[in-house]
C-alpha cells in the first residue's frame, strides 16, 4: 500500500519541479555570480555611452550651459507671463559668469559630465538588467511585465529630467547666482559648482519621478496599499513642501508651487496604481 503513496509523491516533485524556474534551483553562490554577470554588463553599458558622450563634447556641453544662457527657453517665457520679480531676466542672468580655478578642472568637469551622461542614456538597460534579476521573486504576471515596467519607468525618468532642465534648475540658479549678501560681494560661479548642480539635481528629480513605479512594486509584493497612502496623505503633502523648499530655495510662493505640484500629483497617481 506503501507503492501508490510513493508513486503520487514522485509524480508531485515532477510537477514541481517542471514548475520551477532555473533561478528558483540555484544555490547562493550561483546567485552572486548571475548578479556579477549583471553588474559587468551595466558597466560595460554605461562606459560606452560615456565613451560616446565624451567623443561628443561640443553637443554634450551645448546642453548642458544652455539654462546659463540669457535667451533660455525659461527664462523667456517667465519674462513674457510676468512671472519674475522687478528684476530682468536678461540683466540677471548675463551678470553670472562661469570661472575655472584649477588647472585640471575643464578636463575632469568633462570626464564628470560624460559618466552622468552615460550613465542617464543607459539608464533603461540598466533598469532592464537589474529588474530581470529580481523578477524571479515577483508572480508571474508581474514577470511578464518586464518590458513595459522597464519602458516606463525610463519614460518617468526622463520627465523627471525635463522637468528639473527646464523648471527646477534654471529658477535655482537664477536665485542662487544673483543672491546677495553685501553689494560689495561678486558672484563668481565655478564650472564645477554649476554642473554639479545641474546633473545631481538631475539624477534626483529621475529618481523622484520614480515614486509611482517604486509604490507600484511594493504594493505587488504586499509591503504598500492604497489604504496607507491615503491616510497619511497629508503628511507626505507636508513632506512633498518641505523637499520642494530645499530643492528650490527661493522666497517666491509661485515657485514653490510649481515645484510642489508635479510631485503630489506623482503621489496622487501612486495611490492610483497601488492595490487597496
Amino acid at each position: 500500500w506503501m507503492r501508490p503513496k510513493s508513486s503520487i509523491l514522485q509524480k508531485t516533485n515532477q510537477r514541481r519541479r517542471s514548475t520551477m524556474s532555473p533561478r528558483d534551483e540555484m544555490t547562493f553562490w550561483e546567485h552572486l555570480e548571475e548578479l556579477r554577470r549583471v553588474f559587468i554588463k551595466i558597466i560595460v553599458a554605461i562606459v560606452g555611452c560615456g565613451l560616446v558622450a565624451f567623443l561628443l563634447k561640443d553637443e554634450v556641453f551645448r546642453l548642458i550651459l544652455a539654462p546659463h544662457a540669457p535667451d533660455f527657453l525659461s527664462y523667456r517665457l517667465c519674462e513674457q507671463l510676468h512671472l519674475l520679480s522687478q528684476n530682468e531676466i536678461t540683466t540677471t542672468a548675463s551678470a553670472i559668469q562661469l570661472v575655472n580655478t584649477t588647472l585640471t578642472g575643464q578636463f575632469a568637469m568633462h570626464v564628470k559630465a560624460s559618466a552622468y551622461v552615460g550613465f542617464m542614456v543607459a539608464s533603461p538597460y540598466v533598469f532592464y538588467q537589474l529588474f530581470g534579476y529580481i523578477a524571479p521573486a515577483f508572480e508571474p504576471a508581474t514577470q511578464q511585465r518586464v518590458v513595459p515596467i522597464v519602458v516606463s519607468s525610463f519614460v518617468m525618468f526622463c520627465i523627471g529630467l525635463a522637468f528639473n532642465y527646464f523648471v527646477i534648475f534654471p529658477l535655482t540658479f537664477h536665485f542662487l547666482g544673483t543672491y546677495q549678501v553685501s553689494g560689495s560681494v561678486e558672484n563668481l560661479i565655478t564650472l564645477n559648482s554649476y554642473v554639479d548642480t545641474l546633473l545631481v539635481l538631475s539624477l534626483l528629480m529621475g529618481i523622484l519621478f520614480e515614486l509611482p513605479l517604486v509604490c507600484w512594486l511594493m504594493g505587488r509584493c504586499g509591503l504598500l496599499t492604497a489604504s496607507t497612502m491615503r491616510r497619511y496623505r497629508r503628511h507626505a503633502v507636508v513632506a512633498i513642501v518641505v523637499v520642494a523648499a530645499i530643492i528650490t530655495p527661493t522666497s517666491d510662493a509661485f515657485t514653490l508651487a510649481v515645484v510642489s505640484l508635479p510631485i503630489w500629483l506623482l503621489y496622487e497617481v501612486s495611490v492610483l496604481l497601488v492595490p487597496k
